[in-house]
């Protein structure tokens, strides 16, 4: 795949303070406005707006002619293209997102020992207790797995991102969304249906599920209202999850155990239907993830731009 990283995105929020110090919180490390993972680099940017909305996602490619086969593929789509020497930048316009392909090495994560988990059998663990129950340090996310792009008109966006840009597809839900990736993990962008245009929510890459629910714990401590949906599991994906919200009113995804897609092995992309789509275990998503409790608020004179 000449696409190999989701390498940043630059979200507009509300409440810039406090949006600020929440991510801080959630393990990420801030330098000059970027927000970082220990592993991905510097891959959210946050930015002031009246109300929150994507304005950019970056993806990295090998070469120029990355850069060539993705110009010809949008300008097939009637989409103007802006091709500098190692960039290529196209506008979305069912959305406003300004999503730019850039020429960068490949994100190489260090391999880490496998966390040792024991069962029927099969003993991993022994004579030690869980490393889940002995860490005591402040969850780090690793990297932006993906971000969540609600759009007035699917089938466009989706063309803008598969067959402009050259996102493949994973698996979709049916008449609702599509999953899509410029990587291996299964999917780094999700673009669904909305009657409205925005950020739905980014997912980090933890170690584990021990931390996932570290970090929702830590998050939670005091503030139960930042509680959104989990634990549980996709079944797109097949990640494990939990949900918090963020002040601007976007929800934050703690996730590890994503579906890995290397470009030579064979995928066939499902449409599933139902609740199938959302999870396969874990506690019923909540209305309001379904439908964020502020987006009614700005149905009014709402655009893509």
């Amino acid at each position: 795949m000449a696409l190999h990283r989701l390498s940043s995105i630059t979200l507009a929020v509300p409440n810039l303070t406090d949006t600020r110090a929440y991510y801080r919180e959630f393990g990420l490390t801030e330098d000059d406005g970027w927000f970082s993972g220990t592993q991905g680099g510097r891959q959210l940017h946050l930015v002031p707006a009246d109300f929150r909305r994507l304005v950019e996602v970056r993806i990295g490619v090998d070469e120029p002619d990355d850069l060539g086969r993705a110009r010809a593929s949008l300008d097939a789509l009637g989409i103007e293209t802006t091709v500098e020497e190692k960039a290529l930048t196209a506008v979305d316009p069912a959305t406003g997102v300004r999503a730019v392909l850039q020429i960068e090495p490949r994100l190489i994560q260090p391999v880490h020992p496998a966390t040792p988990y024991n069962g029927p059998g099969r003993n991993e663990r022994v004579a030690i207790r869980a490393p889940g129950i002995l860490r005591e340090g402040p969850v780090r996310p690793r990297k932006l797995g993906h971000v969540v792009l609600g759009s007035t008109d699917l089938a466009a966006t989706v063309a803008f991102f598969r067959d402009g840009l050259g996102l493949r597809p994973s698996d979709y839900v049916k008449d609702a969304a599509a999953f899509l990736r410029c990587s291996t993990d299964h999917h780094n962008i999700l673009v669904m249906k909305s009657p409205i245009v925005f950020p739905h929510h980014t997912s980090w890459q933890v170690e584990d599920i021990d931390e996932i629910g570290r970090g929702a714990q830590r998050m939670l401590k005091d503030r139960p209202e930042r509680h959104i949906w989990g634990l549980g599991r996709h079944h797109a994906g097949s990640n494990f999850f939990w949900y918090l919200r963020d002040p601007s009113g976007m929800f934050s995804e703690y996730y590890s155990d994503m579906d890995h897609i290397p470009d030579d092995q064979p995928w066939t992309p499902e449409t599933i239907e139902g609740a199938r789509g959302l999870f396969n275990w874990g506690p019923p998503p909540p209305p309001s993830f379904l439908q964020p409790e502020d987006l009614a608020a700005h149905m009014t004179g709402a655009h893509g731009g």
